[in-house]
């Protein structure tokens, strides 16, 4: 009887001793609701990029792009197929990667990534189609076999290559200056980003 009186003392000890360590403790249970992000919230297009000029060209070159590969594809018969074969792999890459630039800057998906300097990728982007679209054109130029569809896709290879080298002329202004407010990196929904991000690490300082 008296063993069991002991135990219970002891475990009305302990039970007080947690309830006041846990009253004590700076790791407090909390009911405060956790607000999920939304991260479709930020994605909205932007009109204003669209507008720009490096908006306009980037719809060039996808078209004029398209237009190519287009070209290049209705090619039945080629000997040698080199010039055929390399026309088409860089009118399909050029106009698969400059779409998803051209969908991440007019969706402002760019500002979900910050970490990522989106000036410098365009403008590699846009250097290195400039050259590939220029080395392609001029090998189905040589290596040709006078069709109709063949000259098409040379003529529109050498437009999108003179696109292309343009854009990039005015993404290397862009980068010299520091990214103006033309670039899409500078738009308001990044600013935005930013300082919402800096001022929830802010008001968290356990994360810090």
């Amino acid at each position: 009887m008296r063993n069991n009186e002991e135990t219970e003392g002891f475990d009305g000890e302990a039970s007080n001793t947690s309830m006041i360590s846990g009253a004590n403790s700076p790791y407090q249970p909390t009911t405060e609701p956790v607000h999920s992000r939304n991260v479709f919230r930020a994605i909205r297009c932007d009109l204003d990029y669209i507008k720009s000029h490096f908006g306009i060209l980037k719809i060039i070159e996808v078209v004029l792009a398209l237009i190519s590969f287009i070209f290049i594809e209705t090619v039945m018969m080629c000997s040698p197929c080199a010039g055929v074969y390399l026309f088409e792999f860089v009118s399909c890459s050029a106009f698969v990667v400059t779409g998803v630039l051209l969908l991440i800057f007019s969706l402002n998906l760019h500002t979900k990534v910050p970490h990522i300097n989106w000036s410098l990728t365009d403008l590699i982007n846009t250097a290195t189609s400039t050259l590939f679209f220029f080395l392609a054109s001029v090998v189905l130029a040589a290596l040709n076999h006078q069709t109709g569809a063949e000259i098409a896709a040379v003529i529109f290879g050498f437009l999108v290559m003179g696109v292309y080298g343009l854009n990039t002329f005015l993404a290397v202004q862009r980068w010299r200056l520091g990214d103006s407010r033309d670039g899409p990196l500078q738009t308001s929904e990044y600013i935005r980003a930013r300082t919402a991000s800096r001022g929830e690490v802010e008001s968290r300082p356990e994360l810090q």
